[in-house]
């Protein structure tokens, strides 16, 4: 076992800060504990606050509230850092696989020869889907959204795995962890399928997990499939840069779905749900249908000042991220493997490509966008890579959904194992009406 250099250790509160009150009863001040993490800013420990003050705090969508405390993933902004357990997202992304960052983020450490061999084999055999899935699958219309058809899939295992509901139970964690890494490339594949007509495509347990997900989604009965290296370890990192990203909107649902003991896989339901809108999970999904919009290069300049313009409702899609004010660190890998699936593809006659490359030069020299830290991000480069290999705009938010899936479990398994846990229970500020006696019909204006 390669063991982490530093220990990661839980908040440690060594200061205070003192917030004040003003109001009707004059000025007043209230010590609270200041926690430190292993990385990243210090944090007011504001639990006690309405204890001892009777105010709440307010922060709207979160923006300032550590919600929990994690030992998964770590990210700077401003520094453009994204750790998994302390690795560097671009050390794994070139030096790893898939499955095997699957494993650090669910049990914290990198596996050794021997445990990688049983974790692959683990999740290579819980693959397969139940056969009654398949006529569960059938009761949607075929022109119905895949992440429609994954949040009912993914939602209705529950009633197909209920043999072990004892989720406090280490065991039946991990079962359920390795059956959703494992059946959600065959998800996404079966409803890619149903939804063109084609045969659904069986997993093959002598491919890899990348593997597997371009074998399914595009082999026939009528010919042998070969999978391309490049194009599956193009895959593998799309899936590894898409792996966690900290307590984003989809995982914060799931956490909050599974601090009430709800199944693990409505939990993960919830949070495919939340993926599939278009402020999270949609966003290389929005960058081809720019890309289409714009149409020819000759309209590239019309569109640029569009995006320069803040009286024009027009936004350049995959440029810049809320979180990163530097280069998105995933995105420096995506580049690369964005380049290496078009010199294999040799998609010369792709319309869109001319397209996306005269829009990354810009961003990489124009001031406006220097100025701004609106660098391509990694939505941008996955949108090529993705409408390159032949996967439909409409099944790019599955894909991400595969590889989010582990973020979500290893956040969940966290949760779960937290001595501490609560369920969640945001405050609000009402805004409505103050208390008010009911008036009979006949008196109403």
């Amino acid at each position: 076992m390669v063991m982490a250099t530093k220990k990661s250790e839980a908040p440690v509160a060594g200061e205070s800060a003192t917030v004040t009150i003003l109001d009707g009863k004059g000025k007043r001040e209230q010590a609270l504990p200041v926690l430190s993490g292993t990385l990243g800013p210090k944090v007011i420990d504001v639990r006690s606050l309405y204890g001892k003050t009777g105010y709440f705090t307010y922060d709207p969508a979160f923006m300032a509230t550590a919600s929990c405390e994690s030992k998964i993933t770590y990210i700077d902004g401003d520094q453009g850092i994204l750790l998994h357990r302390g690795y560097p997202i671009d050390q794994l992304a070139e030096k790893s696989d898939f499955l095997e960052v699957c494993h650090l983020l669910l049990n914290g450490e990198l596996p050794n020869a021997e445990e990688k061999v049983k974790f692959v084999h683990d999740i290579t055999y819980h693959t397969m889907l139940h056969e009654q899935v398949i006529n569960f699958l059938r009761g949607f219309r075929r022109d119905a959204h895949p992440m429609a058809v994954m949040v009912g899939i993914v939602g209705a295992l529950s009633a197909f795995y209920h043999d072990e509901t004892d989720y406090e139970e280490p065991h039946a964690r991990m079962v359920a962890c390795y059956r959703l890494i494992a059946k959600m490339p065959t998800i996404a594949a079966f409803a890619y399928k149903y939804s063109i007509g084609q045969p659904f495509i069986y997993p093959q347990n002598h491919l890899t997990y990348a593997e597997n997900v371009l074998h399914m989604l595009f082999a026939t009965p009528c010919e042998t499939y070969k999978v391309s290296p490049t194009l599956a370890k193009a895959m593998d990192r799309i899936l590894i840069l898409h792996a966690d990203h900290e307590q984003n909107a989809s995982t914060s649902t799931v956490r909050l779905a599974g601090s009430s003991g709800a199944n693990p896989f409505a939990c993960i339901a919830a949070g495919i749900a939340t993926l599939w809108g278009p402020a999270h999970g949609g966003a290389n999904e929005a960058v081809i249908r720019m890309l289409k919009r714009i149409g020819t290069k000759d309209r590239i300049p019309e569109f640029v000042n569009r995006a320069k313009d803040k009286d024009d409702p027009f936004r350049m899609m995959g440029f810049g991220h809320r979180v990163y004010k530097n280069f998105d660190p995933r995105a420096k890998v995506m580049r690369q493997t964005c380049d290496e699936v078009l010199g294999e593809l040799g998609l010369g006659d792709d319309p869109l490509l001319p397209i996306a490359k005269e829009l990354e030069k810009i961003a990489l020299e124009d001031s406006y966008f220097i100025e701004r830290k609106l660098y391509p991000n990694v939505d941008f480069y996955s949108g090529i890579i993705l409408q390159a290999m032949g996967i439909p705009s409409r099944l790019f938010t599955a894909v991400f959904a595969m590889a989010r899936t582990v973020g979500w479990i290893a956040q969940w398994k966290e949760m779960m194992e937290d001595p501490g846990k609560k369920i969640g229970r945001p405050r609000q500020i009402y805004t409505g009406y103050p208390k008010r006696d009911y008036v009979p019909i006949s008196r109403r204006g």
